[in-house]
């Protein structure tokens, strides 16, 4: 195999590595979509959710399309901004004085 073969599958490698990435963020992101509907997440952590949705299949993207770092990096910022969001919404007043700061 040549260097130009070698050089495919790499290629190749990586597309499928970050595709099988995004693919399960978005599980993930879509089985917390009943968060979205609590009255204690705020707004800002479900604009969030659905923009990172939005520039994933949008085809505007930051890096060329075969490389999918930046929809991963946005699915995984939307994903922990929701969770912390919830976990802080779920806590009650006086949580903070026995757990510590949110």
């Amino acid at each position: 195999m040549d260097g130009g073969g070698v050089l495919w599958w790499v290629l190749g490698a990586l597309v499928a590595v970050s595709l099988a990435i995004a693919v399960v963020l978005v599980v993930k992101l879509v089985r917390v979509r009943k968060l979205l509907v609590s009255t204690g997440v705020p707004m800002s952590a479900k604009v969030l959710f659905w923009a990172s949705i939005a520039y994933l299949i949008s085809p505007v993207d930051l890096l060329p399309d075969p490389v999918l770092l930046d929809d991963i990096g946005l699915l995984l910022v939307a994903l922990r901004a929701l969770h912390k969001a919830v976990g802080q919404a779920t806590r009650g007043p006086g949580d903070a004085d026995r757990y510590g700061p949110a």
